[in-house]
């Protein structure tokens, strides 16, 4: 990000921001929603990715193909996707064509019909979503491993529902849903590339006029609790994650934590990928992650193995997890802060990355971050903190997830026996 990111907040509530990039052809810009599946209520979880889909499909003067041919026009992109926390509908046309990419996102977010025919058609779309992600074992065990982190609440609950709940929302449940979520003051519109601020603001404006100014937004807090998960199925593979309570996106240890992720199981020259796969051969993919949320967070590591393999591979894994708590080179750790700031730098180069990154920022932080402050964060990150962090969060309890042949696979106890730090 640089200096020249401009904000502007709308009487209604709307903010606008954006990041001029003068050198590209190109404007990515979209509308970030706080509205995801944790705003849900358990009776109609899966609503907002269902609502997410309904949008494109008509709305008051545009039908489904206009808004496809519209944008195929002029060769734009245009796209949305749903998460626990916001739902994300973004476009990316060349500079002259960004009014009509924000013309058609405004429409889509106010004026939709939601008919009934093409609810119906959507329903039989997103139930095939949602069987694809079952019959995907190493996409699907993230949802098991969510909903055992956080049981009985709506963080852990699957972005997509369930078929059942799916098929059983009508008209009036999204509709119901989208006025009571989707307001001005919930939204933040975003735009990186070829655009001039003053212009986006007096246009949008004008296009988001329909949209009411304010409306409550209350969600469960995120309560971590941990568990056991496991599901036997005849694979080629058994897909395990092991996980942890990790850090708030607030959370003075958030950037510890992600060059931690990065030392233990983030790249080639990580200590999972080394030892698990280069040295062992146990594995075809092993990583760990670093998710965040507002008020919560998640730390953990998947691999993927054979049926025979596993009975070594998680006590390896384990001690890997473990060993970092006693100790972390200087030269681990500059590795580390390198990938991370690479990643920060090279994103820069996309409008797309640079504006849904902005419109982050503004949502969970509530003002543009600069690029020289994250770097700066990255790079005061030092062994000890990765150290202190460890010991934090492998200290919380287990979550553990697997799926496939499981006659081999240790109990809970005795993995979470190996993890104690």
């Amino acid at each position: 990000m640089t200096s020249s990111i401009r904000e502007t907040r709308l009487p209604s509530g709307l903010c606008v921001v954006t990041d001029p990039m003068d050198t590209v052809e190109t404007v990515s810009l979209g509308v970030w929603v706080e509205a995801g599946t944790r705003y849900e209520p358990a009776a109609v979880n899966g609503v907002s990715h269902l609502l997410e889909h309904m949008a494109f499909k008509g709305t008051e003067r545009r039908s489904a193909l206009d808004i496809a041919e519209e944008m195929d026009a002029v060769g734009g992109h245009l796209n949305a996707y749903t998460a626990r926390d916001h739902t994300a509908y973004y476009a990316k046309v060349l500079k002259e064509d960004s009014d009509l990419a924000l013309d058609i996102i405004a429409d889509i977010l106010q004026h939709s019909t939601m008919d009934a025919e093409e609810l119906a058609r959507e329903q039989a779309v997103v139930v095939q979503e949602i069987n694809q992600a079952v019959d995907t074992p190493d996409d699907i065990i993230f949802d098991h491993f969510q909903a055992t982190a956080y049981p009985d609440q709506p963080l852990g609950r699957a972005v997509l529902g369930t078929e059942d709940l799916v098929r059983g929302m009508t008209r009036d449940t999204v509709l119901g849903y989208m006025h009571s979520h989707y307001s001005a003051s919930s939204m933040v519109l975003s735009a990186s590339g070829r655009i001039d601020h003053d212009h986006l603001v007096a246009v949008a404006e004008k296009a988001f006029a329909g949209l009411p100014p304010h409306i409550p937004s209350v969600t469960e807090a995120a309560r971590y609790v941990g568990g056991d998960f496991r599901e036997e199925r005849d694979l080629e593979q058994v897909h395990v994650v092991v996980g942890f309570d990790g850090v708030s996106y607030q959370d003075p240890d958030y950037y510890a934590a992600s060059v931690l992720s990065t030392l233990l199981g983030g790249g080639m020259s990580s200590r999972l990928f080394q030892e698990v796969r280069e040295k062992r051969g146990l594995v075809y993919s092993i990583y760990s992650f670093a998710s965040s949320y507002g008020d919560g967070g998640l730390f953990g590591v998947y691999a993927g193995t054979g049926e025979n393999e596993v009975a070594e591979l998680i006590p390896v894994m384990c001690d890997e997890i473990v060993k970092v708590s006693g100790g972390i080179a200087e030269s681990e750790v500059m590795r580390a802060r390198a990938q991370l700031k690479a990643s920060i730098l090279m994103s820069l180069e996309s409008t797309t990355s640079r504006c849904e990154q902005l419109a982050r920022q503004i949502a969970v932080y509530g003002r543009p971050i600069s690029v020289p402050e994250v770097v700066a964060k990255v790079e005061a990150i030092t062994p000890s903190d990765c150290v202190r962090v460890a010991k934090r969060l492998f200290a919380s309890p287990l979550t553990f997830a697997t799926i496939g042949p499981l006659a081999k696979v240790e109990s809970f106890d005795q993995v979470a026996a190996r993890l104690r730090v």
